[in-house]
């Protein structure tokens, strides 16, 4: 085969489950309208002709390795994935995540652009040495300041322009098509349509921290609408838990647990409140979706949620039961041009700071400091 002449962005990602399909498909748009073809690359999931119409990229490959073949020392991914890019004229790596980093690192000598989703990826020495090695053509992206913040706490003898931070976005339109008006969401849902409803997704998991969104939805009850009805939509193995604590705190009535709900994000305009209350989110890909429909939002004040609701969303301290019952109350409270005007925020911070427009420029202003950094070296 020849080498094709077109210059081009290697992605590469571990899988395409959960976020991590949507996660390409961003990645791949902040080349559209350049020169650059993009092509990516699933190490793991089977070839699937949606996951690849979604990712937005010029050309999907789906290697379709186990969770075995990429363990170690992860050989046989390098090999191709340096013959992937020895047929191509590729300028760029991207790799999410640290497996896909050290294969991208060790595949090609090619500037990589490492993207991190999650905390405490350095905190191993082993990691922290592999990257060291590669630093100067390694630049590393968090998806929140405080996943990058992170990094930089664990690589101490990086310079902080190595370590940055590009937000999680969406497709706003494409996001807002999707959903579905208040009735059809609670049709679909099952859930009545004259109740106020506070709405929580995510796993059940101690991460998540429901158990906190329970007691502060107990604290408020009391005062809040007699309809009042709080819906938790996800799976884990908390949910036995969290269902007994329910009835400890003569709620459970009033909590209605969905289980896992495909595509669950079409169906946000059934709630009146948005409420996470992670101890532990990267960034909280749920807020923008939340943003997107328009619904008031309470996030704990920790990681990445308070970067993505300042200034248009309500925060508490972590647990603070208290303080997220007080939320609840006030939101109940509100009346219908506060509500408007909160819409009109949350739609200008989404397209100003998590929108694909907003991360091109983002994005291209990063690849000019990358340069500049080179120059000077």
């Amino acid at each position: 085969m020849t080498p094709s002449a077109e210059p081009r962005v290697l992605q590469i990602c571990h899988g395409y489950d959960g976020p991590f399909l949507d996660c390409a498909r961003q990645y791949a748009v902040l080349f559209a309208g350049t020169s650059y073809k993009v092509t990516t690359v699933f190490l793991t999931g089977a070839p699937d002709p949606a996951v690849a119409a979604g990712c937005a990229s010029d050309e999907v490959l789906f290697l379709d390795y186990s969770s075995r073949d990429i363990r170690g020392l992860k050989l046989r991914a390098i090999r191709e994935i340096r013959q992937i890019a020895r047929l191509r004229n590729v300028q760029l790596c991207i790799a999410h995540r640290f497996k896909p980093i050290y294969i991208a690192c060790l595949a090609t000598r090619l500037p990589v652009i490492g993207v991190h989703h999650a905390f405490g990826i350095y905190t191993r020495l082993m990691r922290r040495a592999f990257v060291g090695l590669f630093r100067r053509r390694l630049t590393l992206l968090g998806v929140s300041d405080a996943v990058r913040d992170d990094m930089r706490r664990c690589l101490t003898d990086w310079p902080a322009e190595r370590i940055q931070t590009l937000y999680n976005r969406i497709d706003v339109a494409a996001v807002q098509a999707l959903q579905v008006d208040r009735a059809a969401a609670r049709a679909e849902l099952g859930l009545p349509d004259g109740a106020w409803i506070v709405g929580n997704v995510g796993r059940l998991h101690p991460d998540k921290d429901q158990a906190t969104l329970l007691r502060g939805f107990a604290a408020a009850l009391p005062e809040l609408p007699p309809n009042s009805l709080l819906t938790i939509i996800g799976t884990g193995r908390l949910e036995s838990e969290l269902r007994a604590l329910a009835h400890e705190l003569g709620i459970a009535p009033k909590v209605a647990f969905l289980g896992q709900v495909p595509d669950a994000r079409r169906y946000f305009s059934a709630f009146d409140v948005f409420a996470l209350s992670s101890d532990h989110e990267p960034f909280g890909m749920v807020l923008l979706e939340a943003m997107a429909a328009g619904v008031p939002i309470i996030c704990s004040d920790c990681g990445g949620g308070r970067e993505v609701v300042k200034g248009v969303g309500m925060l508490f301290p972590l647990r603070d039961t208290g303080v997220l019952a007080k939320h609840l109350l006030s939101l109940a409270r509100a009346d219908a041009p506060q509500a408007a005007d909160r819409r009109q925020a949350m739609a200008e911070r989404l397209d100003s700071c998590f929108s694909d427009r907003a991360a091109q420029a983002r994005f291209k202003e990063l690849m000019s400091r990358m340069e500049r950094l080179e120059a000077y070296r």
